[in-house]
């Protein structure tokens, strides 16, 4: 005899609008608690198929059982089978179509499926070379074509989607690819005054620096971007003397030649610093610091920073910035790039 549960699920294929509804919203309130998460888990095979297809309902529908995904797949086993089932694609091809009211439920999907590396390389279709890319391409152009400056910002959580991909050696690579241009468009989202962005973008740059060893060449073209947005956060919020600003390239010593609004998350100040870091470990990657009159601003930056963690990441650079007449010193081997 079935259970309750077994019997609440099962609603979710009826055909009345009215039951099905009712189903997918008391299936949604379940998933908001561990205990109904548990409870749920355990008929995920015939629920997850079901909440699948509920996706293209209408909002009413859709809504709830895009909620209810999106909290299950924080359970990596229940993601796992969601990935293999090919709920990425599905995401995917609802985002992109124009009758669809649920942007930002699935964008937040994705973040959860992409914290698996399966998830990473379905996202990335590493199976299918002629389509190899194309899912993050279309969602770096929504990133950084939506406003970061309102209230109603569907696809903000990209940047953590940019941030898991950016883990993964193959989702470095892509994004480093010079004809795609993707980490240039992604950087200049550095500006968004939205802050799940600005620390969506460092850990991204942060983690792609870690192909600074192989792709230092491709990392520094795009030096007009990257260094505003990894010394800006660091320089302080002080003006800067003109004897300094005159050793910088115009797009940092511009913004370093008035007071400037601070950057208030240790955490983004600490990504960008464990990128300088990264990048200077090669010597070309210091030689392209000091031609920006990096360390100037590193030694002005530190002097006004407070937190702790933030300090020892001063420090950790700063330890390689000995002077040109010593020679740089050589680093051990970076560690494996995280979230």
């Amino acid at each position: 005899m079935a259970t309750e549960l077994e019997e609440l699920v099962e609603f979710l294929s009826s055909t009345s609008p009215t039951v099905k509804k009712a189903a997918v919203e008391i299936v949604s309130g379940l998933t908001g608690s561990e205990e109904g998460l548990q409870s749920l888990a355990k008929y995920s095979e015939i629920l997850l198929p079901s909440l699948s297809r509920l996706l293209n309902e209408s909002k009413e529908v859709s809504e709830p059982a895009a909620q209810a995904l999106v909290n299950l797949s924080q359970n990596s086993e229940l993601a796992g089978k969601m990935i293999r089932m090919g709920l990425i694609k599905v995401a995917m091809d609802m985002l992109y179509k124009p009758e669809s009211c649920i942007t930002r439920l699935l964008v937040m999907l994705l973040v959860n499926l992409t914290q698996l590396d399966d998830g990473v390389s379905s996202l990335l279709q590493i199976d299918d070379e002629k389509m190899h890319g194309l899912h993050i391409m279309k969602l770096v152009r929504s990133f950084c074509r939506s406003s970061g400056e309102t209230s109603d910002d569907q696809f903000e959580h990209v940047g953590s989607i940019l941030v898991n991909i950016s883990k993964t050696e193959d989702g470095r690579k892509l994004l480093l690819e010079p004809k795609r241009g993707l980490l240039k468009q992604i950087i200049r989202q550095f500006d968004s005054t939205n802050q799940l962005r600005k620390k969506g973008v460092a850990g991204t740059i942060r983690n792609c620096c870690f192909e600074a060893k192989n792709q230092l060449q491709n990392i520094l073209l795009i030096s007009e971007f990257l260094w505003p947005a990894l010394l800006l956060p660091v320089a302080g919020s002080k003006t800067y003397s003109e004897q300094d600003i005159s050793k910088m390239p115009p797009e940092l010593g511009s913004a370093l030649s008035i007071e400037r609004e601070p950057v208030t998350d240790p955490d983004i100040r600490v990504q960008t610093l464990e990128a300088i870091y990264l990048i200077i470990l090669e010597e070309a990657g210091r030689r392209a610091f000091w031609s920006v009159n990096g360390p100037r601003i590193l030694q002005l930056g530190y002097e006004y920073e407070e937190d702790s963690k933030a300090m020892r990441a001063f420090e950790q650079v700063g330890s390689l910035l000995v002077e040109e007449t010593g020679g740089p010193e050589e680093s051990s081997e970076p560690t494996k790039a995280e979230s």
